[in-house]
C-alpha cells in the first residue's frame, strides 16, 4: 500500500471539504478567522487519528449489528479528551470554537473514515489514511479561514493588514460570507479541472 498516495487523496483527489462535501457545518460556522478554522481541523484530526487506530485494533472483535454504535462511542470519548484539554490549555479557542467541538462526535469525515477504512484495514495504514484526510480538512478549514478573516477583518491569524475598517467586507465574517468563500473556492477549483481535462 502506497503511504504517500494515501496523504494525497486526502489532501486532494478525495479532499474532505472540496471534493466530497463532508463536514460543512463546522466549515461554515468556525472559519470567520484562520485560528479558528486550523484549530477545529487540528482537533478533528487528533480524534479521526485516534478512534482510527482503536478501531482499526478492535475491528475483528466488533460485532457488526453494533458497530455504529460502538464507532461513535469510541470517537466521543477522544472528543471529551481533546475538549477537556482544549479546556485547560486553549480557554480562548475553546470559547471561540464552543459546541463545534462537541459535535465532531458526530462529524460524517469522522464516521465516514472509520466505517469506510479503518474498519477493514490495519493500523499503520489506517492512521496514514486519517491523518491524510485530518490534513485536507484542515488545510481546508484553515484557507477558507483565512480568506475570510483577510476580507472580513483586515487580518491574518490576528496579526493587522488593514487598519481601514471601511475596506473590510462585513459580509466575509457573517453566516453569508462562508457560503460566497466555498462557492469561490469550489469554482476556481472547478475552472482548473476542466481546464487540465481538456488539455489532454
Amino acid at each position: 500500500m502506497n503511504y504517500f498516495n494515501l496523504i494525497k487523496r486526502g489532501i486532494i483527489h478525495e479532499n474532505p471539504i472540496f471534493v466530497q462535501m463532508l463536514a460543512l457545518c463546522p466549515l461554515l460556522a468556525v472559519t470567520t478567522s484562520a485560528i479558528n478554522g486550523f484549530a477545529m481541523g487540528a482537533a478533528t484530526t487528533m480524534v479521526l487519528i485516534a478512534a482510527c487506530v482503536v478501531i482499526s485494533i478492535l475491528r475483528k472483535l466488533i460485532p457488526n449489528e453494533i458497530r455504529i454504535v460502538l464507532y461513535i462511542i469510541i470517537v466521543a470519548a477522544f472528543v471529551v479528551v481533546i475538549q477537556l484539554l482544549m479546556e485547560a490549555f486553549l480557554p480562548e479557542i475553546n470559547d471561540a470554537l464552543g459546541i463545534f467541538i462537541a459535535l465532531i462526535v458526530v462529524n460524517c469525515l469522522i464516521l465516514a473514515r472509520v466505517e469506510a477504512f479503518a474498519s477493514k484495514n490495519s493500523v499503520i495504514p489506517s492512521i496514514v489514511d486519517s491523518f491524510g484526510m485530518g490534513l485536507g480538512f484542515t488545510l481546508s478549514l484553515t484557507l477558507v479561514g483565512i480568506i475570510r478573516e483577510v476580507l472580513g477583518s483586515g487580518s491574518i491569524f490576528g496579526f493587522v493588514l488593514m487598519q481601514d475598517s471601511t475596506m473590510h467586507m462585513m459580509i466575509m465574517i457573517m453566516a453569508p460570507g462562508a457560503f460566497f468563500t466555498l462557492g469561490g473556492i469550489m469554482m476556481i477549483l472547478k475552472h482548473f479541472q476542466l481546464k487540465k481535462g481538456g488539455e489532454r
